[in-house]
């Protein structure tokens, strides 16, 4: 039996809530995990303390007799691969209903709000995912499943049933623009939630070093990398982010010049784009430069992230111009 696009679109639906109830559970455990690791930092530094007193012990007793063998047991970290689990779970039923959607439509299933936060929000998941292969950031994972959790569950209040193109759409740059501009979210998210963990451990080890090493007892920014690390992890992501954004610019101008007979237009889409790549480029630059290392250049991945939400968010629903194509009435 053939299924109209109607049901399609309501399997579509389905799945989406699906995924987002797979989501929030992988949140759940990412945040256990977090908990867990605040637990293990505190046994850390209390066997650490318990080792440092029984040294000379020790010492003593090789004089005497073989020195038993240090036991060390990495912490597994098992609610961390539940969350794990789980977001793949949730990523798998939201790629299902982001085909679903596409093949309800005949097109690709980015041309309106709606559309846009279920592939931006896919994206930025299978990025996340796919980092996890190359680095272990399963710390940041309780960030990004909430993050994905809010933006596509808040995707509900832009849902549009599916009609046809509008005629500018009607291009193969709605394939490559919108494609890219997602991915560019995708690494710019990821860069913005290392940036917020950077702020928090920078934070961390001021105060540690404000008390001459003596840190809080129980933290899992102990369990995490140092802000000096994420940092240099959150730029990777960020100039990965930034040339698909830097494309996105070119290419939304190529468009431009396609449909409207001119490459820039002070259209108030175009002009926040440009906005985007002018906070990235600075924080960019600004990270190359010596006095803007640290806690300013993290505010500027911030902001520029920010500014990438207000963007898709306050541009399209309240902002009149050319690229009004939120779906919404």
């Amino acid at each position: 039996m053939q299924l109209d696009a109607v049901t399609l679109d309501t399997f579509s639906v389905v799945l989406v809530w699906t995924a987002v109830s797979l989501y929030v559970i992988a949140f759940i455990a990412y945040a256990v995990d977090l908990a867990n690791r605040s637990q293990s930092s505190l046994v850390a530094k209390d066997a650490a303390q318990a080792r440092q007193l029984a040294g000379v012990g020790a010492r003593a007793a090789t004089a005497t007799g073989p020195e038993a063998p240090a036991q060390t047991t990495p912490p597994r970290y098992v609610w961390g691969r539940i969350g794990t689990s789980m977001a793949w779970l949730g990523f798998v039923f939201h790629l299902g209903a982001t085909v679903l959607r596409g093949v309800a439509s005949g097109r690709v299933p980015w041309s309106n709000m709606y559309e846009f936060a279920m592939t931006g929000t896919l994206l930025i998941t299978a990025v996340y995912l796919g980092v996890l292969f190359w680095k272990d950031l399963r710390f940041l994972g309780a960030f990004m499943t909430g993050l994905v959790t809010v933006l596509l569950g808040a995707s509900s209040m832009f849902y549009v049933e599916i009609v046809p193109l509008m005629d500018p759409l009607k291009s193969i740059w709605l394939v490559i623009h919108v494609f890219v501009a997602s991915l560019a979210t995708a690494f710019l998210a990821l860069a913005f939630g290392l940036s917020v963990l950077q702020l928090l451990q920078a934070r961390r080890e001021r105060l540690a070093v404000a008390a001459e090493g003596a840190a809080p007892r129980r933290s899992m920014l102990r369990t995490i990398p140092s802000a000096e690390a994420l940092e240099g992890l959150a730029y990777r992501f960020a100039i990965i982010g930034f040339i698909f954004w830097t494309f996105t610019l070119i290419a939304g101008a190529v468009w431009a010049n396609d449909a409207w007979g001119r490459y820039w237009g002070f259209d108030t889409k175009e002009v926040w784009t440009f906005i985007i790549w002018v906070l990235y480029a600075g924080y960019i630059h600004a990270r190359a430069t010596r006095g803007w290392r640290g806690t300013r250049s993290a505010w500027l991945s911030i902001v520029g992230f920010v500014a990438v939400i207000f963007n898709f968010t306050i541009v399209n629903m309240f902002f009149e111009g050319l690229h009004a194509y939120s779906g919404l009435s």
